[in-house]
């Protein structure tokens, strides 16, 4: 059987298995209606396909029109410090404006082999710092209103955190990643693409080249991450509407507040800040104003917050994406390493916080 008959089969099971998770909830969850399904389910799917989709057509379009440096320009002094190229320093930039752009970027550029594996691990850590920023906008006008100053050292704390473990991943590079393989081999490549050019420019033109390889490459590309994503993140669409990550959630953070911090108010603050976001703030400025917790205790309290909800907010969120875009297996390595440095990153900087305040 050819691979393209697989890949459209394997297609069809995904759609078929996808179809039968929703059909089953809505029978039996009442917690799950269409309306429910097309909201929460239907639009954000079709929002992740379309920018892991935009991500990988962007990236053929970078590479085939030959803006890979122009792209980078911006982050290639760090990139080419640790000697990770143009390619990841585009993903780098892109990651401001979307996160699953910028890993559809890299899934594209190590399927074409033109980043290793190493590469991509380090670009993904790194890709961290720019995701801290799309969503600064958004969290800053809620925090700040609610707790203050708190909250302010909250988000310092927070920053310092994803620019120490950004500034290793690039120091890593740095230190273990050889030039040879990396730079000397993109240069190699930029002269060779320059030589096909010209025979090209014989017979077609650019523009119609890089076209005939998106045709052959984007939709292949595509549907495999389809196949993944539509049943991942259809299950934890419906164990989130059934409360099942709320509940491990609380369960994981109760657990821990009664071995490390049994303060029935900061207990409070950490309780909900896993079950939601905004709640977890509001709680906090509410007993910060009460006079019944300080700002240093709000602060600890917060970042305990943050690290107790990041299993299931894991889970919840980023799953779905990491496994559909890279695969099952690479995605969870991503995912679950990428966290735990970022976790230990914020217990290094609060500990660092607790000791100086």
């Amino acid at each position: 059987m050819k691979t393209r008959d697989i890949k459209y089969k394997n297609l069809g099971i995904s759609i078929i298995f996808t179809l039968a998770c929703i059909v089953f909830s809505l029978y039996y969850f009442e917690s799950i209606t269409l309306g429910i399904c097309l909201k929460k389910l239907g639009i954000p799917l079709f929002r992740l396909i379309f920018f892991i989709s935009i991500g990988l057509l962007a990236g053929q379009l970078i590479e085939g029109l030959g803006w890979t440096k122009q792209v980078a320009i911006l982050a290639r002094p760090f990139f080419a410090f640790s000697n990770l190229g143009n390619r990841c320093s585009a993903a780098f930039t892109t990651a401001f404006i979307s996160g699953a752009a910028a890993n559809a970027m890299l899934l594209d550029f190590y399927k074409d082999k033109k980043i290793s594996k190493i590469q991509l691990f380090l670009s993904n850590y790194i890709n961290q710092f720019p995701a801290f920023f799309l969503h600064l906008p958004t969290t800053v006008f809620i925090v700040l209103p609610l707790t203050g100053f708190a909250g302010a050292l909250y988000f310092i704390i927070t920053f310092l955190a994803t620019l120490f473990r950004t500034i290793c991943f690039l120091v890593f590079g740095s230190l273990f990643l050889k030039p040879d393989q990396n730079l000397e081999k993109e240069d190699n490549y930029i002269l060779s693409a320059q030589k096909k050019k010209k025979i090209e420019k014989e017979t077609k033109t650019d523009l119609t080249s890089i076209i005939i390889k998106i045709k052959s490459k984007l939709p292949k590309r595509i549907i495999n991450i389809i196949i993944w994503v539509l049943p991942i993140y259809t299950i934890v669409f419906i164990l989130n509407s059934n409360g099942v990550f709320d509940y491990l959630n609380q369960s994981l953070a109760g657990a821990v507040t009664l071995t490390i911090m049994p303060v029935e108010s900061l207990s409070v603050v950490i309780l909900s800040f896993a079950a939601e976001f905004t709640s977890g703030f509001a709680a906090a400025g509410a007993l910060m104003d009460a006079g019944v917790i300080t700002i240093k205790q709000t602060v600890i309290a917060l970042l305990l917050g943050n690290i107790l909800a990041f299993p299931v907010r894991a889970l919840r969120h980023q799953l779905p994406r990491y496994m559909g875009i890279f695969s099952p297996k690479m995605g969870l390595q991503l995912l679950l390493s990428g966290q735990l440095f970022r976790v230990l990153s914020i217990i290094l900087m609060g500990i660092f916080y607790y000791i100086l305040a």
